[in-house]
């Protein structure tokens, strides 16, 4: 009789311990779960319908010659007059860490640009690309800029070359995104990654410092700022454009 309650003691006593672990690991999965962040929402910059969200650089209003035309924003150059009109595209909003993408396509030797980490204080920076990284949007068949280093489609604009060049021809839409986190920056085009740099460090003053940047003293200094879509006088369509603040 006692050996029989002794037996019926250990099994009850193995029974606890199993449960107790069976819990402890209950808890311990939904602490993990719990403490997974959920992906950051994705933010619609433009709809295809309403340029809400967006000005002209150092003005209220967007320029009459930034137009929606089949639900992309279109820079139509003949809407100008005596050069008014246009202007760079900036976002109301300024952004830090950051996945952007968005669709582009550029008329037949054209020229523009994704400017990025833009400061607008017109007084003291007249243009975009005076404080703001430039993601490349060019015809590499047609434009000039083309045949100058680090100044083809998809380059960090006189800094860093892409590779490989993915890059379609004038009149054919690209898809590109670029991600800022920490001071890593990718650079993405039509789905391979093509460009990859830290920002802000020595090497990023070296490589600066022996660019056409060089004279700008706050030129890539910046770790938050506006989007700009840049006016370069030439036919540039642009949609589908979000983020996402990381």
């Amino acid at each position: 009789m006692i050996r029989n309650a002794f037996a019926f003691c250990a099994l009850a006593a193995l029974f606890s311990c199993q449960s107790s672990t069976t819990d402890t690991e209950t808890t311990m999965s939904e602490e993990n779960t719990e403490a997974t962040p959920a992906e950051a929402e994705w933010t619609t910059l433009f709809d295809g319908q309403s340029i809400q969200g967006w000005h002209t650089y150092g003005q209220d209003a967007v320029g009459k010659a930034w137009k929606i035309d089949e639900g992309a924003l279109y820079l139509d150059p003949s809407a100008k007059s005596d050069g008014q009109g246009g202007g760079d595209l900036v976002t109301d909003n300024a952004y830090d860490d950051f996945h952007l993408k968005l669709d582009w396509k550029i008329a037949k030797n054209g020229n523009s640009g994704i400017i990025f980490y833009v400061q607008e204080e017109p007084a003291k920076y007249q243009n975009t690309y005076n404080t703001g990284l430039e993601m490349q949007v060019l015809d590499n068949d047609g434009h000039p800029d083309a045949k100058i280093n680090k100044h083809r489609a998809g380059d960090l604009y006189d800094l860093v070359a892409s590779s490989p060049e993915t890059v379609k021809p004038a009149g054919e839409w690209n898809h590109v995104e670029i991600i800022s986190k920490d001071g890593t920056l990718e650079l993405f085009q039509n789905g391979t990654k093509v460009v990859t740099t830290t920002l802000w460090d020595d090497n990023w003053k070296t490589m600066v410092t022996g660019s056409k940047f060089a004279e700008m003293p706050d030129w890539g200094t910046f770790k938050s700022g506006k989007i700009a879509l840049q006016d370069h006088g030439n036919a540039v369509w642009y949609k589908n454009i979000m983020i996402q603040e990381l």
